[in-house]
Protein backbone atom coordinates (compact mmCIF):
# COMPACT_ATOMS: atom_id res chain seq x y z
CA UNK A 1 0.00 0.00 0.00
CA UNK A 2 1.67 2.74 0.57
CA UNK A 3 3.64 2.18 -2.18
CA UNK A 4 7.11 1.51 -2.49
CA UNK A 5 6.82 5.41 -2.35
CA UNK A 6 5.71 5.85 1.06
CA UNK A 7 9.35 4.97 1.66
CA UNK A 8 10.70 2.91 -0.98
CA UNK A 9 11.80 1.30 1.84
CA UNK A 10 15.51 2.23 2.19
CA UNK A 11 18.19 1.21 3.71
CA UNK A 12 16.63 0.48 7.07
CA UNK A 13 13.42 1.96 4.90
CA UNK A 14 12.43 4.96 4.70
CA UNK A 15 8.39 5.04 5.10
CA UNK A 16 7.90 8.33 6.25
CA UNK A 17 10.72 7.11 8.98
CA UNK A 18 14.15 8.30 7.26
CA UNK A 19 16.60 7.53 4.80
CA UNK A 20 20.39 7.50 5.26
CA UNK A 21 22.32 7.23 2.19
CA UNK A 22 23.66 3.53 1.78
CA UNK A 23 26.35 2.08 -0.84
CA UNK A 24 24.47 3.41 -4.22
CA UNK A 25 26.69 0.44 -5.80
CA UNK A 26 24.75 -2.55 -5.99
CA UNK A 27 26.25 -6.01 -5.00
CA UNK A 28 26.14 -8.84 -7.74
CA UNK A 29 23.83 -12.03 -7.06
CA UNK A 30 25.23 -14.99 -6.15
CA UNK A 31 24.24 -18.05 -8.48
CA UNK A 32 23.71 -20.55 -5.88
CA UNK A 33 22.27 -18.10 -3.57
CA UNK A 34 19.60 -17.02 -6.91
CA UNK A 35 19.08 -20.90 -7.23
CA UNK A 36 17.77 -21.52 -3.59
CA UNK A 37 15.09 -19.24 -3.68
CA UNK A 38 11.86 -19.92 -2.89
CA UNK A 39 13.11 -23.64 -1.74
CA UNK A 40 15.69 -24.31 0.87
CA UNK A 41 14.50 -22.51 3.84
CA UNK A 42 17.29 -21.25 6.27
CA UNK A 43 16.20 -20.72 10.02
CA UNK A 44 16.25 -17.27 10.90
CA UNK A 45 18.77 -15.71 12.60
CA UNK A 46 17.93 -15.50 16.65
CA UNK A 47 15.45 -18.37 16.41
CA UNK A 48 12.00 -17.71 17.67
CA UNK A 49 12.13 -14.12 18.14
CA UNK A 50 14.51 -13.96 15.04
CA UNK A 51 11.67 -15.12 12.87
CA UNK A 52 9.12 -13.15 14.84
CA UNK A 53 11.37 -10.54 13.32
CA UNK A 54 11.39 -11.44 10.63
CA UNK A 55 7.69 -12.00 9.84
CA UNK A 56 7.72 -8.30 11.17
CA UNK A 57 9.88 -7.29 8.29
CA UNK A 58 8.20 -9.03 5.48
CA UNK A 59 5.07 -6.45 6.20
CA UNK A 60 7.20 -3.15 6.15
CA UNK A 61 6.23 -1.81 9.51
CA UNK A 62 7.91 1.70 8.52
CA UNK A 63 5.00 1.48 5.56
CA UNK A 64 2.36 0.41 7.65
CA UNK A 65 3.02 2.98 10.92
CA UNK A 66 2.79 5.72 8.03
CA UNK A 67 -0.29 4.53 6.54
CA UNK A 68 -1.59 4.13 10.48
CA UNK A 69 -0.52 8.02 11.01
CA UNK A 70 -3.05 8.95 8.06
CA UNK A 71 -5.39 6.85 8.33
CA UNK A 72 -6.02 8.22 12.66
CA UNK A 73 -6.41 11.27 11.21
CA UNK A 74 -8.25 11.33 8.10
CA UNK A 75 -11.15 8.83 9.94
CA UNK A 76 -11.22 11.91 12.46
CA UNK A 77 -11.70 14.27 9.56
CA UNK A 78 -14.28 11.68 8.01
CA UNK A 79 -16.02 11.49 11.57
CA UNK A 80 -16.06 15.39 11.96
CA UNK A 81 -14.52 15.36 15.37
CA UNK A 82 -13.01 12.54 17.48
CA UNK A 83 -13.06 9.06 17.26
CA UNK A 84 -14.20 6.52 20.20
CA UNK A 85 -11.20 5.32 21.03
CA UNK A 86 -11.88 1.68 20.77
CA UNK A 87 -13.13 2.08 17.48
CA UNK A 88 -10.08 3.24 16.20
CA UNK A 89 -7.81 0.91 17.67
CA UNK A 90 -9.71 -2.07 16.12
CA UNK A 91 -9.48 0.61 12.64
CA UNK A 92 -6.01 0.19 12.76
CA UNK A 93 -5.55 -2.80 13.59
CA UNK A 94 -7.54 -3.86 10.55
CA UNK A 95 -5.78 -2.11 8.15
CA UNK A 96 -2.18 -2.80 9.42
CA UNK A 97 -3.17 -6.53 8.51
CA UNK A 98 -3.93 -5.34 5.04
CA UNK A 99 -1.46 -2.94 4.68
CA UNK A 100 1.30 -5.70 5.81
CA UNK A 101 -0.25 -8.10 3.52
CA UNK A 102 0.15 -6.09 0.53
CA UNK A 103 3.94 -5.31 1.86
CA UNK A 104 4.42 -9.02 2.11
CA UNK A 105 3.26 -9.87 -1.18
CA UNK A 106 5.73 -6.98 -2.74
CA UNK A 107 8.49 -8.94 -1.24
CA UNK A 108 7.16 -12.37 -2.32
CA UNK A 109 6.78 -11.18 -6.08
CA UNK A 110 10.17 -9.17 -5.79
CA UNK A 111 12.47 -12.12 -3.74
CA UNK A 112 14.87 -12.65 -6.73
CA UNK A 113 15.30 -8.37 -7.61
CA UNK A 114 15.56 -8.07 -4.04
CA UNK A 115 18.47 -9.16 -3.59
CA UNK A 116 20.17 -7.25 -6.29
CA UNK A 117 20.48 -4.74 -4.20
CA UNK A 118 21.95 -3.46 -1.15
CA UNK A 119 19.36 -2.16 0.40
CA UNK A 120 17.09 -4.95 0.49
CA UNK A 121 19.04 -7.95 0.26
CA UNK A 122 18.93 -8.87 3.51
CA UNK A 123 15.01 -8.88 3.38
CA UNK A 124 13.72 -12.51 5.19
CA UNK A 125 13.01 -14.17 1.70
CA UNK A 126 15.69 -12.26 -0.15
CA UNK A 127 18.42 -13.56 2.24
CA UNK A 128 16.72 -17.00 2.42
CA UNK A 129 15.74 -17.08 5.79
CA UNK A 130 11.75 -18.04 4.97
CA UNK A 131 10.74 -20.43 2.25
CA UNK A 132 8.15 -17.99 0.02
CA UNK A 133 5.22 -20.83 0.42
CA UNK A 134 5.16 -20.24 4.52
CA UNK A 135 5.53 -16.28 3.32
CA UNK A 136 2.45 -16.46 1.10
CA UNK A 137 0.32 -18.35 3.76
CA UNK A 138 1.02 -15.85 6.05
CA UNK A 139 0.68 -12.89 3.51
CA UNK A 140 -3.01 -14.37 2.99
CA UNK A 141 -3.66 -14.79 6.42
CA UNK A 142 -3.19 -10.93 6.78
CA UNK A 143 -5.71 -9.82 4.10
CA UNK A 144 -8.09 -12.16 5.12
CA UNK A 145 -8.30 -11.27 8.59
CA UNK A 146 -7.84 -7.49 8.12
CA UNK A 147 -10.62 -7.28 5.47
CA UNK A 148 -13.29 -9.24 7.51
CA UNK A 149 -12.31 -7.21 10.24
CA UNK A 150 -12.99 -3.90 8.16
CA UNK A 151 -16.25 -5.74 6.51
CA UNK A 152 -17.79 -6.76 10.09
CA UNK A 153 -16.85 -4.02 12.02
CA UNK A 154 -17.05 -0.61 9.58
CA UNK A 155 -18.91 -2.09 6.86
CA UNK A 156 -18.12 -2.92 3.18
CA UNK A 157 -17.22 0.25 1.72
CA UNK A 158 -13.62 0.54 4.00
CA UNK A 159 -13.07 -3.30 2.99
CA UNK A 160 -13.93 -2.57 -0.56
CA UNK A 161 -11.16 0.09 -0.61
CA UNK A 162 -8.72 -1.67 1.09
CA UNK A 163 -8.99 -4.65 -1.18
CA UNK A 164 -8.86 -2.15 -4.60
CA UNK A 165 -5.81 -0.55 -3.00
CA UNK A 166 -4.08 -4.31 -2.25
CA UNK A 167 -4.88 -4.93 -5.63
CA UNK A 168 -3.43 -1.96 -7.39
CA UNK A 169 -0.38 -1.89 -5.41
CA UNK A 170 0.37 -5.53 -5.42
CA UNK A 171 -0.73 -6.59 -9.35
CA UNK A 172 -0.57 -3.08 -10.78
CA UNK A 173 2.27 -1.52 -9.53
CA UNK A 174 4.93 -4.04 -8.53
CA UNK A 175 5.16 -5.87 -11.66
CA UNK A 176 4.61 -2.09 -13.25
CA UNK A 177 8.22 -1.26 -11.24
CA UNK A 178 10.16 -2.80 -13.87
CA UNK A 179 8.30 -2.06 -17.21
CA UNK A 180 7.84 2.16 -17.25
CA UNK A 181 8.22 5.17 -14.79
CA UNK A 182 4.69 5.70 -14.81
CA UNK A 183 4.57 3.34 -11.71
CA UNK A 184 6.01 6.27 -9.62
CA UNK A 185 2.04 7.58 -10.57
CA UNK A 186 0.39 4.14 -9.91
CA UNK A 187 2.38 3.63 -6.92
CA UNK A 188 1.86 7.53 -5.48
CA UNK A 189 -2.58 6.27 -5.77
CA UNK A 190 -1.93 3.11 -4.05
CA UNK A 191 -0.06 4.90 -1.64
CA UNK A 192 -2.85 7.44 -0.96
CA UNK A 193 -6.09 5.44 -1.00
CA UNK A 194 -5.51 3.70 2.20
CA UNK A 195 -6.71 7.87 3.45
CA UNK A 196 -10.41 6.23 2.02
CA UNK A 197 -10.34 3.25 4.32
CA UNK A 198 -10.09 5.49 7.36
CA UNK A 199 -12.59 8.09 6.05
CA UNK A 200 -15.54 6.02 4.94
CA UNK A 201 -15.17 4.09 8.07
CA UNK A 202 -16.19 6.53 9.73
CA UNK A 203 -18.50 8.20 8.39
CA UNK A 204 -17.52 9.48 5.33
CA UNK A 205 -18.28 8.52 1.58
CA UNK A 206 -16.83 8.01 -1.05
CA UNK A 207 -18.33 10.81 -3.13
CA UNK A 208 -17.29 13.43 0.02
CA UNK A 209 -14.68 15.75 -1.25
CA UNK A 210 -12.68 15.72 1.66
CA UNK A 211 -11.77 12.24 0.93
CA UNK A 212 -10.64 13.13 -2.54
CA UNK A 213 -8.83 15.87 -1.13
CA UNK A 214 -6.84 13.75 1.01
CA UNK A 215 -5.82 11.28 -1.71
CA UNK A 216 -5.01 14.50 -3.64
CA UNK A 217 -2.63 15.28 -0.66
CA UNK A 218 -1.06 12.21 -0.67
CA UNK A 219 -0.60 11.37 -3.59
CA UNK A 220 0.72 15.08 -4.33
CA UNK A 221 3.33 14.64 -1.12
CA UNK A 222 4.89 10.91 -2.63
CA UNK A 223 6.05 12.64 -5.67
CA UNK A 224 8.59 14.90 -3.82
CA UNK A 225 9.18 12.13 -1.04
CA UNK A 226 9.88 9.20 -3.77
CA UNK A 227 11.88 11.38 -6.18
CA UNK A 228 14.33 12.38 -3.19
CA UNK A 229 14.39 8.28 -2.53
CA UNK A 230 14.91 7.34 -6.18
CA UNK A 231 17.70 9.59 -6.77
CA UNK A 232 19.75 8.19 -3.82
CA UNK A 233 19.05 4.65 -4.63
CA UNK A 234 19.24 5.06 -8.73
CA UNK A 235 22.29 3.18 -9.48
CA UNK A 236 20.64 0.13 -7.26
CA UNK A 237 17.28 0.72 -9.27
CA UNK A 238 18.85 0.72 -12.60
CA UNK A 239 21.09 -2.47 -11.86
CA UNK A 240 18.30 -4.47 -10.22
CA UNK A 241 16.09 -3.67 -13.57
CA UNK A 242 13.56 -1.08 -11.94
CA UNK A 243 12.50 1.42 -14.15
CA UNK A 244 12.72 4.59 -12.50
CA UNK A 245 12.59 8.84 -13.26
CA UNK A 246 16.02 8.92 -12.09
CA UNK A 247 17.47 5.95 -14.00
CA UNK A 248 15.57 6.69 -17.10
CA UNK A 249 16.55 10.51 -16.87
CA UNK A 250 19.86 10.63 -15.11
CA UNK A 251 20.25 14.13 -15.25
CA UNK A 252 17.73 14.73 -12.46
CA UNK A 253 15.99 17.19 -14.04
CA UNK A 254 12.58 15.29 -14.51
CA UNK A 255 12.69 14.25 -10.69
CA UNK A 256 13.42 17.88 -9.63
CA UNK A 257 10.66 19.48 -11.81
CA UNK A 258 8.06 16.33 -10.43
CA UNK A 259 9.19 17.20 -7.01
CA UNK A 260 8.29 21.11 -7.67
CA UNK A 261 4.95 20.24 -8.94
CA UNK A 262 3.76 17.55 -6.60
CA UNK A 263 4.62 20.12 -3.74
CA UNK A 264 2.90 23.15 -5.21
CA UNK A 265 -0.12 20.82 -6.03
CA UNK A 266 -0.10 19.53 -2.09
CA UNK A 267 -0.56 23.36 -1.09
CA UNK A 268 -3.19 23.72 -3.44
CA UNK A 269 -5.53 20.56 -1.71
CA UNK A 270 -4.46 21.37 1.56
CA UNK A 271 -5.81 24.85 1.16
CA UNK A 272 -8.69 23.80 -0.37
CA UNK A 273 -9.29 21.34 2.36
CA UNK A 274 -8.83 23.76 5.10
CA UNK A 275 -11.50 25.73 3.74
CA UNK A 276 -14.32 22.96 3.83
CA UNK A 277 -15.15 22.39 7.24
CA UNK A 278 -16.55 26.46 6.84
CA UNK A 279 -15.74 29.69 8.51
CA UNK A 280 -13.44 31.94 5.99
CA UNK A 281 -11.15 33.62 8.91
CA UNK A 282 -10.71 29.53 10.47
CA UNK A 283 -10.37 28.64 7.13
CA UNK A 284 -7.80 30.62 5.98
CA UNK A 285 -6.05 30.84 8.88
CA UNK A 286 -5.57 27.02 8.52
CA UNK A 287 -4.60 27.50 5.30
CA UNK A 288 -2.18 29.46 5.88
CA UNK A 289 -0.31 27.24 8.56
CA UNK A 290 -0.62 24.55 6.03
CA UNK A 291 0.97 26.63 3.28
CA UNK A 292 3.81 27.15 5.91
CA UNK A 293 4.74 23.64 6.85
CA UNK A 294 4.53 22.55 3.28
CA UNK A 295 7.06 25.43 2.25
CA UNK A 296 10.53 23.79 3.38
CA UNK A 297 9.41 20.74 1.12
CA UNK A 298 9.01 23.26 -1.98
CA UNK A 299 12.61 25.40 -1.13
CA UNK A 300 14.03 21.42 -0.77
CA UNK A 301 12.29 20.74 -4.32
CA UNK A 302 13.39 23.88 -5.69
CA UNK A 303 17.04 23.02 -4.42
CA UNK A 304 17.01 19.41 -5.65
CA UNK A 305 15.97 20.48 -9.36
CA UNK A 306 18.53 23.36 -9.65
CA UNK A 307 21.34 21.00 -8.10
CA UNK A 308 20.33 17.09 -8.53
CA UNK A 309 22.93 15.75 -6.16
CA UNK A 310 22.63 13.69 -2.89
CA UNK A 311 22.95 16.42 -0.61
CA UNK A 312 19.97 17.77 -2.19
CA UNK A 313 18.73 14.81 -2.25
CA UNK A 314 18.45 14.19 1.63
CA UNK A 315 17.82 17.73 2.55
CA UNK A 316 14.42 16.60 0.17
CA UNK A 317 13.71 13.55 1.85
CA UNK A 318 14.03 14.64 5.56
CA UNK A 319 12.07 17.89 4.92
CA UNK A 320 9.07 15.44 3.35
CA UNK A 321 8.79 13.41 6.19
CA UNK A 322 7.87 16.17 8.54
CA UNK A 323 5.38 18.00 6.41
CA UNK A 324 2.97 15.16 5.91
CA UNK A 325 2.49 14.72 9.45
CA UNK A 326 2.31 19.07 9.81
CA UNK A 327 -0.28 19.05 7.12
CA UNK A 328 -2.51 16.06 8.16
CA UNK A 329 -2.50 17.29 11.59
CA UNK A 330 -3.35 21.13 10.76
CA UNK A 331 -6.69 19.87 8.50
CA UNK A 332 -7.40 17.62 11.35
CA UNK A 333 -7.23 20.66 14.05
CA UNK A 334 -9.32 22.85 11.84
CA UNK A 335 -12.42 20.09 12.55
CA UNK A 336 -12.62 21.93 16.58
CA UNK A 337 -11.95 25.31 15.41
Amino acid sequence: MATDLLTADPPNSVSPMCATGDSLVAPSINEEQSANVGRTPVTSRGGVSGYLSDLIQLTKPRIVVMILVTTAATAMIGAGGLVPGGQLLWLLIATAAVAGSAGAANQIWERVIDQRMTRTANRPLAADRMHAIVATCYMLTLLTFGTLMLYSLFGPTPAIVGLATWALYVLVYTPMKTRTTWNTTVGAVAGALPVLIGYTAMGGTLTGLSGWLLVGVLVAWQYPHFMSIAWLYRRQYGEAGFRMTTTEDPSGWSAGIQSVSGSLVLMGFATVLCFLPGGWIQGAIAAIAAVGSATPMLIASVGFMSEPNDQQARKLLRSSLLVLPAVLAICTLRLFW
